[in-house]
């Protein structure tokens, strides 16, 4: 059975910049905002957050999220948390690898960074979110 240890070794060996929240909860610097790893019973989850939703116009936004879901995210997900834009994944700590957890972070990684721009001019111009809320 995979534990915390694993999944911080997995940040150790892949050279990441990070921080230990508590037991279980890591804060990921990968170059813009801070991607939250957490163990939640037999899950770990990773969350990403893009950027704040604006107080209007928010029609078009939420059919650029679906369509990117269906197009461009093939395991986690574009999705909203409160009030903020996030990318959501999730993967079972019992069976998780070092080459599926570094994927998961790549992959996440790249989807902020590639549909940052887009979501930026729907959002009305304002920039990523500076932080991780876990």
């Amino acid at each position: 059975m995979k534990s915390a240890e694993d999944v911080e070794s997995y940040l150790m060996r892949m050279g990441v910049a990070y921080e230990t929240v508590k037991p279980g909860i890591w804060l990921l610097q990968i170059g813009g905002p801070r991607l939250a790893v957490s163990i939640a019973g037999q899950v770990v989850a990773f969350r990403l957050k893009m950027a704040d939703l604006p107080p209007t116009g928010r029609e078009e936004l939420y059919r650029a999220l679906l369509t990117l879901n269906t197009n461009e995210m093939v395991h986690g997900a574009f999705g909203l948390e409160g009030d903020a834009v996030v990318i959501v994944h999730a993967l079972d700590l019992e069976n998780l690898d070092l080459s599926e957890f570094q994927a998961v972070i790549d992959d996440m990684s790249m989807a902020a960074a590639k549909h940052q721009p887009n979501l930026a001019r729907l959002l009305g111009g304002q920039p990523s979110g500076a932080s991780a809320h876990v």
